[in-house]
């Protein structure tokens, strides 16, 4: 296995970009500027999440706010933006609906709905930052890439099943697949000045994101599409007067336009403020359903921000690295503030970051500038919010969730391996039939199985079998046995590290006597090749030659074949 390596921006470590007094002073320039270019994407998307997500739309503006200004003095994750996610939509509008939410036609079934949810995201919000002190963000490693890509890909197919229909102005309730079954009868009834606005924001959405793709304009790529969709949206919600009840006819059948279709936002901010109750932990109806969803809201939200902060992690130049640990409890702590004031959960976003990152942020201070510009919108111009039409929030949602579950995703998975495709299938339609727990843990379920029909012993499935040596030379040699798979992986990295890394030592691993190395623990160990080679030791891999690989991916998995 051989690993190109990307050049670091600076070997010097005194060159790097710290989120520091000096590093403020320094990369202010930078940090407000990708600060407010990200601010520009965010706002809208704050806003549709939190709507589509049952709660108030101003509460996922205010999540980006506290959320984005604590976790820059708490967290060391110096790229990673902080605030709500398309991913939590599933977990957020489960939440509610569970505890009565009626989606507007009880004010006050909603009202206590939404609180019994900021209660369950309270507690949630304490179990991630007891996660982060007992060091568990070491799972995020444990969790199969498939199956983790099946859930989100079955995430962005509800969001789309959701938002469709309110990006032509109706609505859709019940089950994923229920939803999904009845959709053509519900787009049939499109409200049409409604539909119009949708249909021009995911036509741009989705012309620029193919125009960005094969273009090398610099002015182009640096256009946010959400703050082109607003630009277009506004205008036409204007020119159908959506501001004012009225209605219309339209081939023999009337419609009716009004407010309902524009973005609900309190003049008062204070007044938009809402707080936890807790008694949904003393009724013993709601009790079940409440520890189900902390469950939910702490592992998944977890699972989520901690993939988010590696992937970015990967992204940065300067190869600069989060702790885990200390960042689950930044995220944890804000998670609970937010909750009291009655805003969204957060999780550090991907989409955001990765603007962050081509907006050329520095430091950890772009994430808390993002916020400032936020903050400083919604208290100054709270009116022009309030004109931004649903369906254009609802599209760019749409276009959120083809992302996540988009046909390059499959063939993605394809190209890996068949045995990826199952895992990632299953888990889809898993999370599709079930929930997001279940769903994932039966596509866990099913990557077990299918380690299992690839003979791997049930002995080595949570324990690795490493033998670990050293010469008088001070070169260490490790030769792993049985399988290396993603659920005994954690061990595996650490008894290995620990040998070697946490030395200053380089190493060989020796893979001749496995019978199994997973997909997952082939993208583990190229990202340990990477740690490595940041850290100035070399992590020499071996003993492949006699596997075979299970497609002609490169982070494929690899059997041992059979000598006759």
């Amino acid at each position: 296995m051989t690993t190109k390596h990307g050049p670091l921006t600076s070997t010097n470590d005194a060159d790097v970009p710290r989120g520091n007094l000096s590093g403020f002073k320094k990369y202010l320039k930078n940090d407000l500027v990708a600060g407010g270019l990200v601010f520009l994407i965010a706002l809208p998307l704050c806003l549709g999440i939190s709507i589509a997500s049952g709660f108030p739309a101003i509460a996922g503006v205010f999540t980006a706010i506290v959320g984005s200004i604590l976790t820059t003095f708490l967290s060391n994750s110096e790229l990673t933006i902080k605030g709500p996610a398309a991913g939590m939509i599933v977990i957020v509008l489960g939440a509610v609906t569970s505890f009565g939410y009626t989606g507007g036609l009880d004010a006050a079934a909603d009202m206590q709905a939404y609180q019994m949810a900021l209660a369950v995201g309270v507690v949630a919000g304490v179990c991630q930052i007891v996660f982060g002190l007992l060091r568990a963000g070491v799972l995020g490693d444990f969790f199969p890439t498939s199956a983790v890509h099946g859930m989100l890909a079955a995430i962005g197919v509800i969001i789309m099943a959701k938002q469709l229909p309110v990006a032509v102005g109706q609505s859709a309730k019940g089950e994923p697949l229920e939803i999904i079954r009845e959709l053509p009868q519900t787009l049939m009834g499109a409200n049409p000045e409604i539909a119009v606005i949708g249909i021009v924001s995911l036509l741009i959405l989705f012309g620029m994101a193919y125009w960005k793709g094969r273009t090398k304009n610099p002015i182009v790529k640096a256009v946010p599409a959400p703050l082109l969709v607003l630009l277009v949206a506004v205008p036409m919600g204007l020119w159908f007067d959506l501001a004012h009840e009225h209605t219309y006819t339209m081939m023999g059948h009337e419609y009716s336009l009004g407010e309902k279709f524009l973005v609900n936002v309190p003049f008062n901010l204070f007044g938009a403020m809402a707080f936890p109750d807790f008694s949904v932990f003393t009724n013993g109806e709601t009790l079940p359903a409440a520890l189900k969803w902390i469950v939910m809201f702490a592992l998944i939200g977890s699972l989520e921000s901690l993939l988010s902060a590696k992937a970015v992690d990967m992204l940065d130049p300067f190869r600069r690295k989060t702790n885990m640990n200390r960042d689950l409890v930044a995220v944890g702590i804000a998670n609970t503030a937010v909750s009291c004031i009655g805003d969204l959960p957060m999780i550090s976003e991907i989409v955001r970051s990765k603007a962050n990152i081509d907006n050329q942020a520095k430091t950890r201070f772009a994430d808390m500038w993002h916020g400032v510009f936020l903050l400083g919108f919604v208290a100054l111009l709270p009116a022009l919010i309030h004109r931004i039409p649903l369906a254009a929030l609802a599209a760019m949602l749409v276009f959120t969730g083809f992302r996540l579950a988009s046909p390059s995703e499959f063939m993605s998975v394809y190209r890996v391996g068949k045995e990826q495709l199952v895992i990632f299938v299953t888990t889809i339609i898993a999370v599709l039939a079930t929930d997001l727990l279940i769903g994932i843990g039966i596509g866990i379920a099913t990557k077990f199985a299918i380690h299992f029909l690839n003979g791997v012993s049930l002995k080595s499935v949570f324990f690795p079998y490493l033998d670990i040596a050293e010469d008088v030379d001070g070169n260490v040699t490790v030769d792993a046995a049985e399988s290396a798979v993603f659920s005994n992986w954690i061990a595996f990295r650490r008894q290995l590290t620990a040998a070697s890394l946490a030395k200053g030592k380089g190493v060989t691993l020796n893979l001749s006597r496995t019978k199994l190395v997973d997909h997952s623990v082939m993208e583990k160990l190229h990202e340990l090749d990477e740690e490595y080679h940041h850290a100035g030791v070399e992590l020499n891999i071996v003993g492949l030659d006699g596997h075979k690989s299970l497609s002609n991916h490169p982070m494929a998995a690899r059997k041992k074949v059979a000598v006759s």
